[in-house]
């Protein structure tokens, strides 16, 4: 299954523009790379969904925290994680 993983902007890697972005995202210990094409006014510091490695919408702290602590009980959270890295 394919979900939506929060996580938190920690810096820009990478750039061909303002819009067209690439971030390292932080996972609560896990960082990745994500495509920030959708987002370009995203900035550091905020949190976004991600699905397969693109970044989809920006949420609060709060929301980010719930997603992660339900896909937690779910068990979906590592392993969505895990299945990025394929």
């Amino acid at each position: 299954m394919c979900l939506a993983i929060p996580g938190k902007i920690i810096e820009f890697t990478d750039a061909l523009d303002d819009v067209f972005r690439i971030a390292k995202v932080d996972y609560g210990g896990i960082q990745k790379e994500v495509n920030m094409s959708m987002l370009p006014e995203a900035k550091i510091g905020d949190y976004v969904m991600v699905h397969v490695g693109v970044a989809i919408s920006i949420v609060d702290e709060q929301e980010a925290n719930e997603t992660a602590k339900f896909l937690r009980q779910m068990g979906e959270y590592d392993a969505e994680l895990s299945e990025n890295d394929e």
